[in-house]
């Protein structure tokens, strides 16, 4: 059995979005998917709302928000998600910007 000292670790610096580190060919828009379900999950949190009255005024069953809370997205698209996050009062702002470099663009969410 190798002793701690002896055991060969990697370490690898993130890109930032976990889902590219993963080699997910979609890794921008499940990353942007992601970051909805966390502003969606904040703004529950800070009205203090439960699961049911945030379903009622997002529009959505009780089931679904709880989906959101637990990140299970699949049957959600990143228009849905801003959908919610408006009923629940956030502004939803969308920013192009011209790469420089020419390359593909990114998909970004600030909050």
């Amino acid at each position: 059995m190798p002793q701690d000292d002896e055991k060969n670790v990697i370490f690898r610096r993130s890109s930032g979005n976990v889902f590219a580190d993963l080699g997910l060919e979609n890794a921008d828009e499940l990353l942007v998917k992601a970051d909805l379900a966390h502003a969606i999950n904040e703004e529950i949190r800070a009205r203090g709302l439960t699961q049911a009255d945030a379903g009622q005024v997002a529009g959505l069953t009780q089931p679904q928000v709880s989906n959101i809370a637990r990140m299970k997205l699949d049957d959600f698209s990143q228009e849905r998600l801003q959908t919610v996050l408006r009923r629940l009062g956030v502004d939803v702002e969308i920013t192009l910007h011209r790469r420089s470099d020419g390359g593909i663009g990114t998909l970004k969410v600030f909050a």
